[in-house]
C-alpha cells in the first residue's frame, strides 16, 4: 500500500495536510472565542450577553438569555414580560418600563452603558447594525478579545477599557 494515493494525494503529504487542517480548525475556534458578537446574544433588556462577565467566565458560564444554559434570565422579569416581541422589541405603551429604567440607571452609573440606548439603536438601525457597532465598541484594541462590561477590561489580556464620550 506504500506509495498509493489517498483521494489523489501522495501518502507523504497526508501528515502535512492533517497539520494544516488542525491548525486551521484551532484558529477558527480561537477566532470564534474572540468574536462572540451575534444577534442571538442580545437580551430582551438590551444587554449584549457577549460582554457580560457571566458569559465570558470559564466556570459556570452563562450561554446567554436564549440558550438552555442561561443563568441570568431564569428569574428575569424583563425576559419574562409578555410585551417583549421578537426578542428585543418592546410593544409597550410605557416603554421604557420602570424595571427597565431601574436596570438602565444601574448600568449607566456603574458600567457606563445603557440598555435603553441599546434598544433604541436596535429600533432605529436594526439588529445587525447594532451588533456591528457593539463589536467595534467592545473589542479589545490590543488583542482582539472581548471587553467585559462588568469589570471594565479585556477578558483575554486584561487591558482596561478605553472610555469614549457618553455611555
Amino acid at each position: 500500500m506504500r506509495g498509493v494515493k489517498v483521494m489523489g494525494v501522495a501518502p507523504d503529504l497526508l501528515p502535512v495536510i492533517r497539520q494544516v487542517f488542525l491548525r486551521m480548525r484551532d484558529n477558527s475556534k480561537s477566532m470564534a472565542a474572540k468574536n462572540p458578537f451575534k444577534t442571538i446574544l442580545i437580551a430582551p433588556c438590551g444587554m449584549n450577553c457577549a460582554i457580560c462577565s457571566a458569559f465570558l467566565r470559564e466556570k459556570n458560564r452563562c450561554g446567554g438569555c436564549y440558550t438552555p444554559n442561561r443563568l441570568c434570565s431564569i428569574n428575569c422579569t424583563i425576559s419574562g414580560c409578555e410585551k417583549v416581541k421578537d426578542r428585543y422589541r418592546h410593544d409597550c405603551d410605557d416603554f421604557p418600563c420602570r424595571r427597565l429604567k431601574q436596570l438602565d440607571k444601574r448600568y449607566r452609573t456603574t458600567y457606563g452603558m445603557s440598555m435603553i440606548d441599546n434598544l433604541e439603536a436596535i429600533r432605529k438601525n436594526g439588529i445587525r447594525a447594532f451588533v456591528k457597532m457593539e463589536r467595534e465598541r467592545w473589542t479589545c484594541t490590543t488583542c482582539g478579545g472581548t471587553i467585559d462590561v462588568h469589570h471594565g477590561k479585556c477578558a483575554d489580556c486584561g487591558k482596561e477599557r478605553e472610555r469614549h464620550g457618553k455611555a
